[in-house]
């Protein structure tokens, strides 16, 4: 058997390396692993780290980005989007790109009032008796964090090409989750959350907030507050809301109801009513069938019921809005088996008037 093995790094715009060598580490998806001839074959995938090599007394390093180790007896295949020899990596445009980012970040300081902004509704939310949870990096997300506290904060992070480290608030906390893709944490958002707060941000934020705009347009995920928060006096909302008025409603490309299915405000004291006034009455729903059955925390009365099927009947494909109890299809849900219900077959066409009949449900309380 021989004593060394072939290693080879590849690299979509060239062969980096073709080397005899003693043996090779190189860091795995959970954890740095070593290999040397005659090892079992195998194929893993690689995060982003340092490969070291040996040959004889000569040791390197080249820096690598995520990728593929295909290990056999006698070679180990490298394949990676991006690798540097330590010749080639630029250390002052990396310090100088840190600076950078370091300097962003302290831009946003707790004396900035978008940040305390996300510090008082957090707080002002845990107070309610709602937990908090976030992207958990720096900035809004640090600054949410720190109003609602560790215990009552949940992060999920994104794993990025450069390194993304989780705030002090929520770091090592058994909380904490990390995803590979985007789509994966927007799910995780959209799932486990009852309501939906937007500070100003970047596109991430952007991506976010018309993602889970146009779920509840579409009907695809269930009914919830949505509230766009900006500094005291901030524009950013309300310019943001200018161009979807001008480009996507003066052209029809929205409905004015849609315009109902979110609120901005530079108060926090407003965001965290409306949420809380959201769930005043209004508790949660589902389909029966083509029925759509609203769980409510008080019964709808015969005034209020007369009013609904007056002012809201383009939302019935058939039938009327009904009051009654939990259908037989629903008996395995304990725990809401008791809440009294609204009952309707709904069109699925206007999520926005959904919404306003979810308002006119809470302002009845």
């Amino acid at each position: 058997m021989a004593d060394t093995i072939l290693l080879e790094i590849v690299t979509p715009l060239r062969k980096l390396l073709s080397k005899e060598v003693d043996e090779v580490t190189a860091p795995g998806r959970d954890g740095d692993f070593g290999v040397l001839a005659g090892h079992t074959p195998f194929l893993t995938t690689l995060r982003p780290g340092e490969i070291v090599y040996k040959k004889g007394s000569e040791t390197a390093v080249l820096a690598v980005s995520g990728g593929y180790a295909e290990v056999l007896p006698d070679k180990t295949t490298i394949l990676v989007d991006a690798a540097e020899t330590e010749a080639e990596i630029n250390t002052e445009a990396a310090r100088a790109e840190l600076q950078k980012a370091e300097n962003a970040l302290k831009a946003l300081s707790q004396d900035d009032p978008a940040y305390a902004q996300a510090v008082a509704f957090a707080r002002a939310m845990v107070e309610q008796g709602y937990m908090v949870i976030t992207g958990a990096g720096e900035g809004i997300m640090r600054a949410a964090q720190e109003g609602a506290g560790r215990e009552r904060s949940f992060g999920v992070n994104i794993e990025l090409p450069f390194e993304q480290v989780p705030n002090a608030f929520i770091h090592e906390d058994p909380k904490l989750i990390a995803c590979k893709y985007f789509f994966t944490r927007k799910l995780i958002f959209v799932k486990e959350s009852h309501a939906l707060a937007l500070f100003p941000g970047g596109w991430g934020t952007m991506d976010e907030g018309f993602e889970v705009l146009t779920l509840q347009q579409t009907g695809k995920s269930a009914p919830m507050p949505i509230v766009f928060v900006d500094a005291p006096g901030g524009t950013y909302w309300t310019e943001w809301r200018e161009y979807n008025v001008r480009h996507l409603l003066d052209r029809g490309l929205i409905s004015p109801e849609d315009m109902d299915l979110f609120l901005i405000t530079d108060r926090p004291e407003v965001a965290v009513q409306e949420i809380v006034s959201f769930y005043k009455n209004y508790h949660s729903s589902r389909y029966v069938h083509e029925r759509l059955v609203f769980r409510l925390n008080h019964p709808v009365p015969d005034w209020l019921l007369k009013d609904i099927n007056r002012d809201f009947a383009d939302l019935l494909s058939e039938g009327a809005f009904e009051s009654g109890g939990a259908l037989p299809e629903e008996r395995n849900e304990s725990d809401l088996i008791h809440l009294p219900r609204l009952l309707f077959w709904f069109n699925r066409k206007n999520l926005g008037r959904l919404r306003q009949l979810i308002n006119t449900l809470n302002r009845a309380y």
